[in-house]
C-alpha cells in the first residue's frame, strides 16, 4: 500500500521569525493533536492556503468538521514572512491564459480582484486587522532591459476591457516611493500591502470562531490513505475521509509533486523606523512596489515607517531537502542591502533591525496547481504560489473546496485543476546542479543590466533556461 513520509518542518525560532511574527505578537497556542481523532476533513497546513480552504468548506456546510494540522503556529511559514504585497493575477495575464485559456484566465484575474475586496471588507467590519492599505502596485523598470516587462499584460487587460493599470512616468514614481531609480512603469490602482502576519492570525481566529478545530504544533509526519485516510502525529493520529495538503515548500516530500516544483529560498530584511527620513523624501503611502528583474526586487513603507524589502530567489534545495540553514540565509542578505542602497541612497546609513529568509514552493510555470494524488481521489493539494499569495489564495480556497466536496463548478473545472498536464522539471542531480548554473547567471545578468552593460552572450543564453518567463 502507498504511504507518505512528510520532512518534518525545520522551524524558525527567536530572531529567526520574520519581523511580521515578531511585530504581530505572540497569540496562544492552540493545542496539538494528542490521541486517535477524526474529521470530516483534515488540512495539513495552517497557513493563508490552509486556513481559507476551512472557511470557504464551512460557508458552504457549516456542520462540516473541519480540523487543521500546523507544524509551528498558523502563519508561521511563507504566509507570515512574505513581502506583504497585494495585488490581483491581473499582471500575470499572460501567464494564465496560457495554461488555462483567456476565458478562464480573465476569471480567474477578476476573482482575485474580488478577493481584494473581501480583504477590504474584513478589515472595514473589524474582523481582521491586518494594517491592509489599498494605494495601489507598482511594477517599475529601473534600466533599459527592464522596460516594458508589462507590456504583455497591459494590452490583454486592455483588448478584454479591463482598465486595471495606468502608466507612470519617472516623475510619478519618484512622487509615490520617493525614489529615482527606476523611471517607467505602471500601477495597479486596487492593490497595495498588508502585515501578512496579522492576516494569518485573523484568518486564524476567523476559522476558530466559525467552528474549525485547529491544531498547531502538530507537524503531519506520515500519511497513511484508503477510505479513510490516517495523519500520523508525534502524539497521535487524525483520521478523516477527505484530506487537503497545504503545506506549501513542504511538500516537495512527496514524489509525484516534486516533479512539478522546486523550493528556492526567499530573502527579506526590515530597517528600523525612520518615518521622518521617508517622509523627508517622499515616501509616505502604503503602496507595493516590484521592479521588472528576474530576480525581482519588491519593498513596501509599513506604516510605522520601516522599509521591509525583499529580493526573489536565494539558495535551491536538493530535492526536499529544507534544512535549517533555509531560515538563514548564507548571504547575510547582501543582495538586499546592496539593492536597498541602490535604490533608496538615503537609506544607506539605516540600520537593519531584521533579516530573514524561508523556502517557498515554486512551479515552473509559475503558476499553482491543483489536483487529487495519483489513486488518492480523496487526498486533494494545492502547490506553487510562488511568492503571490495573498490574494491568489482566497481562489485557492475556492478550488480545493470545490474539489473537497465533489461540486461541479467553475472551481473544480478549472484548469488550474491537474498536474498531469503541468510543466515537469529534470530529476535530481540535473534540476539541482542546473538551477544553481542558471540563478547564477541571472544574477550576472541583473548586475550587467541594472548598470546598461552588455550581457555576456553565454551568460545570456543560460539565464534564459531558468522556467517560465
Amino acid at each position: 500500500m502507498t504511504h507518505y513520509t512528510l520532512r518534518s518542518p525545520v522551524l524558525a525560532k527567536g530572531p529567526e521569525r520574520s519581523f511580521w511574527l515578531q511585530d504581530a505578537g505572540a497569540s496562544p497556542i492552540t493545542p496539538p493533536l494528542s490521541g486517535d481523532q477524526t474529521a470530516d476533513v483534515a488540512i495539513v497546513g495552517g497557513g493563508y492556503t490552509g486556513l481559507w480552504t476551512a472557511l470557504r468548506l464551512k460557508e458552504q456546510q457549516p456542520d462540516l468538521r473541519v480540523t487543521i494540522l500546523e507544524a509551528d503556529c498558523c502563519g508561521a511559514g511563507a504566509s507570515g514572512r512574505n513581502g506583504g504585497q497585494v495585488h490581483s493575477w491581473f499582471a500575470e495575464i499572460d501567464l494564465l491564459t496560457e495554461v488555462v485559456g483567456e476565458t478562464e484566465a480573465l476569471s480567474l484575474c477578476c476573482a482575485t480582484a474580488d478577493a481584494i475586496d473581501e480583504l477590504e471588507s474584513l478589515q472595514a467590519s473589524g474582523t481582521i486587522d491586518m494594517d491592509l492599505r489599498l494605494d495601489g502596485w507598482l511594477w517599475t523598470a529601473s534600466s533599459r532591459a527592464q522596460e516594458g516587462a508589462w507590456q504583455k499584460a497591459l494590452v490583454m487587460t486592455q483588448a478584454l476591457g479591463e482598465d486595471r493599470f495606468v502608466l507612470l512616468d519617472a516623475d510619478e514614481i519618484a512622487r509615490r516611493t520617493g525614489s529615482r531609480a527606476s523611471y517607467m512603469g505602471i500601477a495597479e490602482r486596487k492593490a497595495g500591502t498588508v502585515q501578512p502576519a496579522k492576516l494569518a492570525i485573523g484568518l486564524r481566529q476567523l476559522a476558530l470562531s466559525r467552528g474549525v478545530i485547529i491544531h498547531e504544533r502538530t507537524p503531519v509526519t506520515a500519511i497513511e490513505p484508503g477510505t479513510t485516510v490516517t495523519l500520523r502525529t508525534p502524539e497521535g493520529s487524525l483520521k478523516a475521509g477527505r484530506v487537503v495538503l497545504a503545506a506549501n515548500a513542504w511538500l516537495a516530500s512527496i514524489p509525484e509533486l516534486l516533479r512539478c516544483m522546486y523550493v528556492v529560498e526567499s530573502q527579506i530584511v526590515a530597517t528600523e523606523p525612520v518615518p521622518d527620513l521617508l517622509d523627508e523624501i517622499g515616501w509616505t503611502g502604503g503602496e507595493s512596489i516590484c521592479d521588472a528583474q528576474a530576480h525581482v526586487l519588491y519593498y513596501q513603507r509599513t506604516p510605522k515607517g520601516r522599509v521591509v524589502f525583499g529580493r526573489g530567489s536565494g539558495k535551491i534545495a536538493y530535492g526536499d531537502r529544507i534544512g535549517a540553514s533555509f531560515n538563514r540565509g548564507t548571504e547575510q542578505a547582501s543582495d538586499n542591502r546592496r539593492e536597498l542602497g541602490r535604490v533608496y541612497p538615503e537609506l544607506k546609513t539605516a540600520r537593519i533591525e531584521h533579516d530573514w529568509s524561508g523556502p517557498i514552493d515554486c512551479t515552473a510555470d509559475h503558476l499553482p496547481i491543483f489536483d487529487h494524488l495519483a489513486g488518492q481521489p480523496n487526498i486533494f493539494f494545492g502547490i506553487g504560489f510562488n511568492g503571490t499569495g495573498i490574494a491568489q489564495t482566497p481562489v485557492a480556497g475556492h478550488i480545493l473546496a470545490s474539489l473537497v466536496l465533489g461540486r461541479d463548478d467553475r472551481w473544480s473545472r478549472s484548469a488550474l485543476v491537474g498536474i498531469s498536464r503541468r510543466k515537469t522539471l529534470p530529476p535530481e542531480p540535473v534540476r539541482y546542479l542546473g538551477a544553481k548554473l542558471v540563478r547564477k547567471a541571472i544574477r550576472l545578468r541583473n548586475d550587467a543590466e541594472i548598470e546598461n552593460r552588455r550581457v555576456n552572450p553565454v551568460v545570456r543564453f543560460i539565464s534564459e533556461l531558468k522556467p517560465g518567463r
